[in-house]
């Protein structure tokens, strides 16, 4: 994990902004987030940059009729299209150059910023940049098939989300190190389903199917240069992803910070090899909360959540060398001003941290 030394109180954004004007967005991103710039998700401008909705490009199985999706693997149209799919895959997982990596571009159809994301890298050169995908268990959770039936219960559908999944990240890591060989990528996978696991929403999903399936991606994503994170806004059992490889475990540590001191002595090995915990300190699921708060009573949330770990044993200095600096989730359901000021609240709050720490 030696590629994420540097990010050390560093901030980073998690997905969507509620801009209804794609400049306006990237100018909030080079303003706040110009060390680690992301491509915000902006489904006010396009409906196709819902998470969901937004990496389904060019997966086999995936159909519409009558304005309806579902995923069935019984036509003709799927035989065709899945033996190439297998064989694409197969080939960019071996060379991540292969030219047949671009059929499984995120195109300006399901991502208006991601250009003018390529365009702020060569501008600023950083040394991270950031991505995202949603994550398998949130989209094989919400997919179904014809029949109505959840995509997480068929296999072949299970497999061919992982594998759209990790294209679609290694598009976007060919893409930054094509524009700036010298950035890191940071792939975040955006889970907030998987805090429903082992409810009766989904009995018979064991956990370890959920590890292979995030194994399967950060393998990939880490193979290839770059890191691997995964966010979760809800309570989560985090020993799953840390069991998957992950480089950065983002939480909501506004509302579930103490829930992660449960998982110490997974905690204490991981950030020793130098896993990051990504604080999701700013609170942008609540917009009252968001309207009233400031930087000092922030800088308290944050103080509280480490200590939660050190009672735990864990030593201060290993959890702030390993803590990055984020928003609690996406600022996408926001007002534009509201977006603005948690954007703005977790680049200064970041920037106070450093000072003090």
């Amino acid at each position: 994990m030696n590629s994420n030394s540097g990010l050390k109180l560093e901030c980073m954004a998690i997905g969507s902004l509620p801009h209804e004007n794609l400049e306006d967005a990237m100018a909030l991103v080079k303003k706040c987030f110009a060390n680690v710039p992301f491509w915000p998700q902006l489904v006010k401008i396009n409906k196709n940059e819902d998470m969901i909705v937004q990496f389904l490009e060019m997966m086999p199985s995936f159909f519409y009729d009558n304005d309806k999706c579902y995923l069935e693997t019984e036509s003709e149209q799927f035989f065709e299209d899945i033996e190439q799919f297998f064989l694409d895959y197969e080939e960019i997982r071996s060379d991540i150059n292969s030219s047949s990596l671009e059929k499984y571009a995120i195109s300006k159809d399901y991502s208006i910023a991601f250009p003018l994301f390529l365009e702020t890298i060569r501008e600023f050169e950083p040394k991270f940049a950031k991505g995202q995908i949603v994550g398998p268990f949130t989209l094989a959770t919400t997919l179904v098939d014809k029949y109505g039936k959840c995509a997480i219960y068929d296999e072949t559908l299970r497999e061919i989300i992982v594998k759209t999944l990790t294209l679609k990240a290694l598009w976007q890591i060919n893409q930054i190190k094509i524009t700036s060989p010298s950035t890191v990528p940071v792939i975040f996978i955006d889970e907030p389903s998987i805090s429903q696991l082992g409810t009766s929403a989904f009995v018979g999903i064991s956990s370890e199917e959920v590890v292979l399936m995030f194994k399967d991606i950060c393998d990939a994503i880490k193979d290839n240069g770059a890191l691997a994170a995964i966010h979760c806004c809800g309570k989560c059992d985090w020993r799953l992803p840390i069991d998957a490889g992950v480089n950065i475990i983002n939480l909501d540590a506004y509302d579930f910070a103490q829930s992660l001191s449960l998982y110490v002595d997974d905690l204490i090995p991981y950030l020793k090899n130098g896993g990051k915990i990504a604080w999701g300190v700013v609170p942008t699921l609540n917009s009252e909360v968001l309207t009233n708060i400031n930087l000092d009573e922030l800088i308290l949330v944050f103080e509280r959540a480490v200590k939660y770990l050190t009672n735990k044993g864990i030593d201060e200095k290993l959890v702030i060398e390993n803590s990055i600096i984020t928003p609690s989730c996406g600022a996408g359901a926001l007002d534009i001003s509201l977006a603005e000021k948690a954007m703005i609240l977790t680049h200064q709050l970041s920037e106070s941290l450093k000072e003090r720490y």
